[in-house]
């Protein structure tokens, strides 16, 4: 069982709401709305694709949800296990590229909120000296994220970046508000927790990992996280420092690649460590209300000595504003 007292700091992530007002204050009242992030928007100008090609279409049916495993933290609510009936629903092999995201900003002329706020987070060792020399202001508690004025999708690691080469990487630096914006633009949606855990175990029943119990199962690395000493080395043995390419690593029994690791992967649910205790069985939802929204999967930044939350079960959270250079999203749409 899990030690009720076990927690561990998210230091693979940082919220919009560790940062004092000043460097990284809010944006003046009206401006999020007139980029239509307002909740209940809809663009007109929708991608002309069918919004369920190339998407995987899962039966649904009952699983296990949560873990009771000795490495999880009962801070997050990973438990109790509980049975979880979901209807079926198609969801994306792939977190979004920059290929992708960049189809929809030409569409729509869309801003995302990173370049509303004019900075986001971005880590410590993926900037260039001359960026880093600009940084007044990080996060007391996780000091290696910087945050980065002019860091966005565009430019990952600050105003001096690009994604030229990058376009197959999962796009970054997006909120929650921009990952809805996209979802309703392709005809799409986010997924639930619940939907998420489900399509991440890929029919394993109770796995620590999308392919197993073992982190390097056969002696091959089936996920993109930090390899060496967290925050000071990563040694890249799994082949990449940084984000890696969408369809990098071998997919999960149901054809997801990357369900865990690379980039956290916002979900549409409100977050609340005490749900799974009261949650319905039948397509859970999550909470009515919250301040954060869910995130799934892990990073490239995650580590079992601080936090290795690329477990399927491992839940994370962040407010719906938040960005950083390890964040992004998977759609889902209904069967």
């Amino acid at each position: 069982m899990l030690s009720e007292s076990k927690s561990a700091p998210i230091c693979c992530g940082a919220s919009r709401a560790d940062i004092e007002a000043g460097a990284g204050s809010r944006p003046e009242a009206g401006k999020l709305e007139s980029a239509g992030i307002s909740a209940g928007s809809v663009f007109t100008d929708r991608s002309a694709e069918d919004p369920l090609k190339g998407m995987i279409l899962l039966p649904g049916g009952s699983f296990h949800m949560g873990t009771e495993d000795e490495e999880g933290f009962p801070a997050d609510g990973e438990g109790p296990v509980h049975e979880v009936t979901l209807s079926p629903f198609y969801v994306d092999k792939y977190c979004v590229s920059n290929e992708q995201f960049e189809r929809f900003i030409a569409a729509t002329g869309y801003v995302t909120e990173a370049e509303h706020y004019g900075w986001s987070y971005v880590f410590q060792h993926y900037v260039s000296p001359e960026t880093a020399d600009q940084v007044v202001n990080v996060p007391q508690q996780t000091p290696w994220w910087y945050v980065v004025n002019g860091a966005d999708w565009r430019h990952p690691e600050g105003p001096d970046s690009a994604i030229i080469g990058r376009m197959n990487h999962p796009a970054v630096h997006l909120s929650w508000n921009d990952a809805e914006a996209y979802c309703k633009w392709a005809g799409k949606r986010l997924l639930t927790e619940a939907e998420w855990e489900y399509a991440a175990r890929g029919g394993l029943h109770q796995k620590r990992y999308p392919w197993g119990d073992e982190l390097k199962q056969g002696g091959n690395h089936h996920c993109n996280i930090w390899q060496g000493k967290f925050p000071v080395k990563d040694n890249g043995s799994d082949g990449y420092r940084g984000t890696a390419p969408v369809d990098a690593y071998e997919p999960n029994g149901y054809g997801l690649y990357n369900a865990a690791g690379n980039v956290w992967e916002w979900c549409s649910d409100w977050f609340d460590p005490g749900y799974y205790s009261h949650s319905p069985g039948q397509d859970p939802a999550g909470p009515s209300a919250g301040s954060s929204r869910v995130m799934r999967g892990g990073s490239y930044l995650c580590h079992k000595s601080y936090c290795n939350r690329y477990r399927t079960a491992a839940r994370s959270k962040n407010t719906p504003d938040s960005s950083s250079g390890n964040i992004g999203f998977r759609c889902a749409a209904d069967a």
